[in-house]
């Protein structure tokens, strides 16, 4: 299996079990890998009455296993700009939203998976004070 394989194994594999942990935890899965052009979302969910933009980051146990660091301000921004292309889409302005992310470090003990709520906010997103759109 090449490099790119491997990684693409690893983030499906990471992207199942977040969705078996979603599940448990009471979310409703409404798409996954949503994509437009501003980026894409891993998972779109609600939870409760609030629609919920879920990244997924896996990786290997390793010195630098910080999957939750791996969301830069860049991928955050990207996420941001996806959540407000599907909420247009959709017409789900007037719905609550938070974005979280779930990290994953596989090692050969077993598997960590931290769920982190609440991760980011649209106040990251340059120039918008917080104010991109009324949901966030």
């Amino acid at each position: 299996m090449t490099t790119d394989a491997a990684h693409l194994a690893t983030g499906r594999r990471g992207e199942d079990l977040a969705a078996d942990h979603l599940a448990a935890a009471g979310y409703r899965v409404l798409t996954r890998n949503w994509r437009c052009r501003a980026g894409e979302v891993d998972f779109i969910c609600v939870h409760g009455d609030t629609l919920v933009f879920v990244e997924v980051k896996t990786r290997a146990v390793s010195p630098q296993a910080d999957p939750a660091g791996a969301v830069t301000a860049s991928k955050r921004s990207r996420i941001i700009k996806a959540a407000s292309a599907y909420l247009t889409a959709k017409d789900l302005w007037d719905t609550p939203c938070r974005f979280d992310v779930v990290a994953i470090v596989e090692s050969p003990r077993g598997t960590d998976i931290r769920h982190f709520e609440n991760a980011f906010d649209a106040s990251e997103v340059s120039g918008t004070s917080g104010r991109l759109y009324q949901p966030f």
